[in-house]
């Protein structure tokens, strides 16, 4: 906004709030002078007054893009670091297991939940690829790195479960001989309902005990 800009709207903001110069200037606690040199263009005005004056009629502030949509300011609940305070705005923030610049086997403090790319050169190269996001990422249950590293053990474990699974239904594993052998007859198949340890019949030469 100019200060031609600015003028014209602390003057739309008036006739619609029905407030003169001077009442203007009471509800925002400055002076009349302050106001008349902001609609004349001589000067500025705080944004925070701008803004209290445009709540008086009932508006309020926005940014708009180049085709005229709404920016919304960033979100106050986007990650933080350890100090509980916020990321510099115009950097990416990211976990600090993918690829920390400040790794145990350097630093003695404990590992940040949260962190960012200082090198321009990479934050470029992976704007480039991802893109830029609109915001900071915001918190998730199970961020902390103790609970992203369980996580990725179990992920491990169940891919390694399914791998065998689909080996097994694909017939991959049957020519390996575990040295088991079953010579139950068809009467024990009979005889066991599988509701406990197996059941043999009486002449079954096997006898074995899958339990």
């Amino acid at each position: 906004m100019t200060d031609s800009d600015l003028g014209g709207v602390l003057r739309r903001i008036r006739r619609i709030a029905d407030l003169s110069q001077r009442e203007l200037a009471g509800h925002l606690g400055i002076s009349k002078s302050a106001v008349a040199a902001a609609e004349s263009g001589r000067s500025g005005l705080d944004a925070r007054a701008v803004a209290r004056a445009a709540e008086l009629a009932g508006l309020r502030l926005t940014l708009v893009d180049g085709t005229g949509a709404e920016v919304p300011a960033m979100d106050p609940d986007a990650v933080r670091d350890m100090g509980d305070r916020r990321f510099p705005a115009h950097l990416d923030t990211r976990y600090s297991d993918e690829g920390w610049w400040h790794d145990e086997h350097r630093y003695s403090r404990d590992r940040v939940w949260y962190t960012f790319d200082r090198d321009r050169r990479r934050r470029d190269a992976t704007c480039r690829v991802r893109g830029t996001p609109a915001d900071h990422q915001l918190p998730q249950p199970g961020d902390a790195p103790e609970q992203r590293a369980e996580a990725r053990r179990l992920e491990q474990w169940r891919a390694r479960t399914a791998e065998r699974q689909r080996r097994f239904l694909a017939g991959e594993l049957s020519s390996i001989d575990d040295g088991f052998r079953c010579d139950c007859p068809p009467r024990c198949d009979e005889l066991d309902d599988g509701s406990g340890r197996p059941v043999h019949a009486p002449d079954c030469p096997c006898g074995c005990d899958l339990g």
